[in-house]
């Protein structure tokens, strides 16, 4: 399959997923009226409470609207959404970074070091079921309501996630490769560097696809628990008056806001693991 044939497909799914929404939404549905009556029509999807498409199309558009004509960056990026998205991107890419650092050093350290990983396995493993709800409002107290917080409610879910992936990658390698680089000579450092590192990246960069949206999520989540902007905030607004196309609209700008930061993501691992090989399609 091509790349744009893929790429139909997946637009393709998407129209139809909003089609459905738009006609369950606006075309009424006679005869399913609980008392039997014929003439009796509902909608499927009461707009009330599920909005429509164009309504929230046209939240989207207000939102990013440029405050002028012109081809200065204070009119194109003008809109009033453009201020919670630069904050909620910094708490994101914020917690995304220092999570994954974290995850990728202590979970090399305890590949390493059996020991250690056998010391401190029950408490790695009881802080990692901590529900990350509960612990937004002790970073609110501790940080107070500015980004700090909620990158450290991000940096929580992004750290296990590369963390055990990470681990488990340096743990997993081929012991063949490792005899073979001992047999040559390879230092520790080297067989760090060209044995285990690479049989990490695989791992980390199939962890970090995962991370960049829990990132996000961490940083939504402490927005919409207190905050004075953001995408968290706007969303918790738009639902505080019952803005069912706010509230969507929230929900759309987040989903496209993390593709693009995964698209980025998609890019570096290209760059740094071209040595790997492309992965069998299955046909003969």
């Amino acid at each position: 399959m091509t790349r744009l044939t893929l790429l139909l497909l997946q637009i393709l799914v998407a129209a139809v997923a909003i089609g459905i929404w738009h006609v369950f939404t606006r075309v009424p549905l006679c005869g399913l009226s609980l008392i039997g009556r014929d003439d009796d029509c509902m909608m499927l999807l009461p707009p009330f409470f599920f909005s429509t498409p164009a309504e929230v199309a046209q939240r989207i558009v207000k939102w990013f609207e440029p405050a002028c004509w012109g081809l200065s960056l204070s009119c194109v990026f003008g809109g009033s959404i453009w201020r919670h998205l630069w904050i909620t991107l910094v708490e994101a890419m914020l917690a995304f970074v220092l999570g994954s650092l974290g995850g990728v050093l202590v979970g090399f350290w305890f590949a390493r070091q059996p020991r250690v990983a056998a010391v401190f396995d029950p408490y790695v493993k009881m802080v990692n079921a901590l529900p990350r709800v509960v612990l937004a409002p002790i970073f609110t107290l501790w940080l107070g309501l500015g980004i700090w917080s909620k990158v450290a409610l991000g940096v929580t879910l992004v750290f296990f996630i590369v963390f055990f992936n990470v681990y488990q990658g340096v743990k997993e390698v081929s012991r063949t490769v490792l005899d073979n680089g001992r047999m040559l000579g390879m230092s520790e450092r080297q067989l760090m560097w060209h044995v285990y590192w690479p049989s990490a990246l695989s791992w980390m960069f199939s962890s970090l696809h995962t991370s960049v949206g829990f990132a996000v999520v961490g940083a939504v989540v402490g927005e919409y628990l207190g905050s004075a902007a953001g995408l968290g905030y706007l969303i918790q607004q738009a639902e505080g008056v019952f803005d069912v196309a706010g509230v969507f609209a929230g929900m759309f700008v987040l989903s496209a806001f993390v593709i693009l930061i995964d698209m980025g993501v998609t890019l570096v691992e290209r760059r740094l693991l071209v040595w790997r090989p492309a992965a069998a399609d299955g046909r003969d």
